[in-house]
């Protein structure tokens, strides 16, 4: 999944999805928190195998878990291509209503677009880019 995406969320908290993320999504995916201050969307196939590891994972390290799986919607797209996204996940994220809908290979991020200005600023400069690219030996 790739791209950047810039849409609004309207006052019942929907939120369109670009169809090219839908086709890599699904019609049905899961939304959940995300180590940034962003959301994180899977396709059911990339959610079963995350659940897949998680259950193979110590009781100890399951709990860990546990917000990630507690804030998880289950997100159905409608006839126009949205999703309705909670309350909790909104404020979790900080989104209101400008938000920037990022692919980034295998999930999708969904960010407050004010947030991720900085951010992708940032991560866009060509020694950060270098840097990625020597740490990770490519």
């Amino acid at each position: 999944m790739e791209g950047i995406y810039q849409h609004q969320i309207d006052a019942k908290g929907r939120l369109s999805i670009p169809a090219r993320l839908r086709e890599d999504l699904g019609e049905t995916f899961y939304v959940t928190l995300s180590m940034d201050k962003c959301l994180a969307a899977y396709s059911l196939e990339s959610w079963k195998g995350f659940m897949e590891k998680i259950a193979a994972m110590p009781t100890a390290s399951k709990r860990k878990m546990r917000p990630l799986f507690t804030h998880a919607a289950k997100c159905d797209v409608d006839s126009q291509g949205r999703i309705l996204l909670t309350q909790a996940l909104r404020d979790f994220a900080g989104l209101n209503r400008s938000v920037t809908i990022a692919g980034v290979g295998d999930h999708v991020e969904i960010w407050d677009s004010d947030a991720f200005a900085p951010v992708d600023a940032m991560e866009t400069t060509p020694e950060y880019i270098a840097g990625v690219f020597e740490e990770l030996g490519i």
